[in-house]
């Protein structure tokens, strides 16, 4: 089968010939039809982040395909279902973590011994085929196409599990700094929930198109929150510790600032000045909180609630959009299309 693969630490991305794996036990075997480039999956390319530890490195951890072959005992999916894979797909299930028998999420990248993370451990969806236990998929809901459902796997993963964390009341303000992959997505759940929301954004070019996705206000930083009324919730979706720092100062007494963006240069340190002991206000973390909660993330997406915007690249294009990802050029994620 054809596969993108990394060569070495820091070496351009390549379409190679790779032996097509073969489903075990528990196992299904899928089609890719698309699978998304992540930055963080650039990340590792370069080593900033763990490199693939798999033998070729296949990236990617959003790969969305149909079943064409299912292993002995697999009962749970049939051929011809359409699913997708997350980053975090297993466990080891013999280590001090494991044992905790805690629902699956992100937290088992940073706690599980050996877990079973898509791209990383195991062979990524950037290829023909991938190979998966049954369990370790989701089912991709009617009317969603594949290309829809990739960025999902993830970033709107991600998204939804970060506002959820911020347990946000009825009567709240979210405002969402960064309107980039994850961004624009955590703007569109939050408005599906009701939410007076408001996009916080550097970039003059994203806020008529923050306004569509369902802004009520857009504003560039956090001095120009406080203006707007400031926001009991701060959705931090991208990638600068410092821009979630600066959002606070439109943070409201009691407010809840959510990290859920990565950042691999900078450590988070509070505003100078800024009385955050006695404010009550709160600092969250947010990644892939549980599989029922990306169930509810793509039924959002069938219903037609939330839109998700991306470019698609045939699978000979995948230099190029590595480029223009790296680069910040994609609205707002890039599919690899197979």
């Amino acid at each position: 089968m054809k596969a993108i693969v990394i060569p070495e630490v820091g070496g351009a991305w390549e379409v190679r010939e790779v032996p097509t794996p073969v489903p075990g036990p528990g196992e299904v075997l899928v089609r890719v039809l698309a699978s998304g480039v992540c930055s963080n999956d650039i990340l590792a390319g370069r080593g900033v982040l763990p490199f693939p530890s798999t033998d070729p490195a296949v990236p990617g951890h959003e790969p969305v395909g149909e079943v064409v072959e299912v292993g002995p005992g697999v009962t749970g999916r049939s051929v011809g279902d359409l699913v997708g894979a997350t980053w975090i797909r297993g466990t080891c299930g013999a280590c001090d973590y494991c044992a905790r028998e805690e629902p699956l999420s992100a937290r088992a990248a940073f706690l599980c011994a050996a877990p079973v993370s898509t791209g990383f451990t195991v062979q990524g969806g950037q290829a023909e085929y991938l190979v998966a236990r049954a369990s370790e998929t989701v089912r991709i809901p009617a009317g969603v196409t594949p290309e829809q459902a990739v960025p999902v796997l993830c970033a709107g993963y991600t998204a939804l599990s970060a506002l959820r964390a911020a347990r946000v009341l009825p009567h709240e303000r979210v405002a969402v700094l960064g309107i980039g992959a994850l961004g624009h997505l955590a703007l569109q759940y939050s408005r599906a929930a009701g939410h007076d929301t408001v996009a916080v954004t550097s970039s003059p070019d994203k806020h008529g198109l923050a306004r569509e996705l369902g802004a009520a206000a857009v504003v560039s930083d956090g001095a120009g929150l406080l203006a707007a009324g400031g926001a009991d919730v701060v959705l931090a979706t991208g990638r600068s510790h410092a821009a979630a720092a600066d959002a606070m100062a439109g943070l409201r007494p009691g407010g809840r600032l959510v990290l859920a963006g990565i950042d691999t240069a900078g450590a988070f340190t509070l505003p100078p000045g800024l009385p955050f002991f006695g404010l009550g206000q709160r600092i969250l973390g947010a990644s892939h909180d549980g599989t029922p909660i990306l169930r509810d993330a793509l039924a959002l997406v069938a219903s037609g609630a939330v839109r998700p915007l991306v470019e698609v690249f045939e699978k000979e294009r995948i230099a190029e959009a590595v480029d223009r990802v790296d680069k910040g050029e994609v609205r707002f994620r890039a599919v690899i299309r197979y």
